[in-house]
């Protein structure tokens, strides 16, 4: 722990410490809200929970805010770029560090990719209302009949590579303002919605449990698969299903915990960053699925856009537009932020010598790390470019689970082994907290499908591989090892 603090003090690998608290919930709120309200939504509403899917909403941020606490007592006890990876170096060792580091590289390129394909799709809607048509072979492989290539996705995951060059403070501004228009729209669907309420489209509330959404084959529950158990169309246990498909809307609160090294005074803002971000995303969330559940009968919501379909529905498509328009600038710092987040667990994982060391170089300038930046964003602009959205996006969901599991069970060890440690936050009920924090993950990873677990296996298997071909034996740990078993000098006490 000590030595990966006293890696933040070279100046050829040191980052600039230029964010505030402020800095950070604005960054927090910016990834969080992006597809899951302007989507997710009406999914779950109509699918899973009826207008309960405001306790669904509930849920998922319970145990995103067990989480949460784990990662805010890491991130100011250690301040070090590379969140969940940096954490569990501290406190399980190196393969697990690797492990979690080569997940969370999984999870923030997919994510990454899988936002600006989605924010694409925004885009072109708004271009067609307008009149203006991209070809169909510049805008995605769907579009393109199974061929093609997504321009603006590709554009704009390299337009935020530059941004992310040229400095923290400037991404930071950039945020800023995207995030006030982003967070202006979410509140003009819960004001002006409200005025659209009809209480009768809240009759059930939560209802009846009927039939099953269990699947055949690979695409069952692991759950299911598992124990038998097989998850209720709405009902009770229809909130915990839906909570399982909503989690996807909170990724982003532990992307915060990536800039610890670049945060002023990270012992006291990283933990007001990181919670703050979290609950005012879980009251937004909740206030737009009541009040969209309420303009709309549930059973009628639109499972693509079911904000600005509630409006149009109520005859009010200019409301509608805004929200279209309001969905695309705000995915804009999802992508960004996302790509930040991968950029800084790479850099982490070069710097201990995990990855060439060449990817932990910072700009002499700008004081980031330009060449991992530049090459993940030109590696996830071209996939993002032959990328369509698909179930692969429930990769992302089962990384961030399996990086909670980890955080928590550090938070376990680290107590235990280094009670002494001084600790700027401390998360309250240790133990409870931190085993209810696994339980939960572990509860919502089972009831994702068996085929991401087996997409998962196969990415870590690549990891092990790579781990003892490359990683164990260039890691600075296996160096300073090595060290320490070679003899010592002839006529030298040991």
């Amino acid at each position: 722990m000590e030595q990966s603090i006293r890696d933040t003090e070279e100046p050829e690998h040191a980052l600039a410490r230029t964010l505030s608290a402020l800095d950070l919930t604005v960054f927090g709120v910016g990834v969080i809200i992006g597809t899951g309200i302007f989507v997710l939504t009406g999914a779950v509403a109509k699918q899973q929970a009826g207008p309960a899917t405001a306790l669904a909403f509930v849920a998922a941020g319970i145990a995103c805010a067990l989480a949460a606490l784990c990662y805010a007592e890491f991130a100011s006890t250690v301040p070090v770029a590379g969140s969940a990876y940096t954490f569990s170096y501290a406190s399980l060792g190196e393969l697990p560090a690797w492990i979690i580091g080569w997940d969370l590289v999984l999870e923030f390129a997919l994510a990454t990719a899988v936002v600006a394909v989605g924010w694409s799709g925004y885009v072109r809607s708004l271009l067609d209302n307008v009149g203006w048509h991209l070809p169909a072979a510049l805008s995605g492989p769907d579009a393109a009949h199974g061929f093609g290539f997504d321009i603006l996705a590709f554009l704009l995951v390299l337009l935020l590579t530059a941004v992310l060059v040229l400095g923290m403070k400037l991404s930071a501004h950039i945020t800023a303002v995207v995030v006030a228009v982003k967070v202006t729209v979410v509140l003009l669907v819960i004001i002006a919605g409200a005025f659209f309420i009809n209480t009768d489209n809240y009759h059930p509330f939560i209802p009846e449990a009927r039939g099953t959404v269990s699947s055949e084959g690979l695409k069952a529950p692991l759950i299911e698969v598992m124990f038998g158990y097989q998850q209720t169309t709405f009902g009770v246990q229809g909130i915990f299903t839906a909570a399982a498909v909503v989690f996807f809307a909170f990724i982003g609160f532990d992307i915060v915990a990536t800039t610890a090294e670049e945060t002023r005074n990270p012992q006291r803002d990283m933990p007001r960053g990181i919670l703050g971000s979290l609950f005012i995303c879980t009251v937004l969330y909740v206030a737009v699925s009541v009040v969209v559940t309420g303009m709309q009968k549930y059973t009628q919501l639109s499972v693509d856009a079911p904000l600005a379909d509630a409006f149009k529905a109520t005859g009010h498509p200019f409301y509608a537009g805004l929200i279209s328009f309001g969905a695309a600038i705000g995915l804009i710092t999802v992508c960004m932020i996302l790509l930040l987040g991968q950029t800084r667990v790479f850099f982490a994982m070069s710097r201990d010598g995990l990855l060439p060391r060449i990817f932990s170089k910072v700009h002499p300038k700008y004081a980031t790390p330009y060449r991992s930046t530049i090459v993940l964003g030109v590696v996830i602009a071209v996939v993002a470019g032959f990328t369509s959205i698909s179930e692969l996006a429930a990769l992302v969901n089962i990384g961030t689970l399996f990086a909670f599991v980890v955080v928590a069970l550090g938070v376990l060890v680290l107590r235990r082994t280094r009670p002494d440690l001084p600790r700027a936050f401390r998360a309250p009920w240790v133990p409870v907290l931190p085993v209810a924090s696994i339980a939960a993950s572990v509860w919502l990873m089972l009831n994702l499908p068996t085929e991401t677990w087996v997409r998962f296996g196969v990415w870590m298997a690549i990891g092990f591989v790579l781990y003892f071909l490359y990683g164990r034996a260039h890691s600075r740990l296996g160096a300073v090892e090595g060290d320490t078993k070679k003899p010592p000098p002839a006529g030298t006490k040991r």
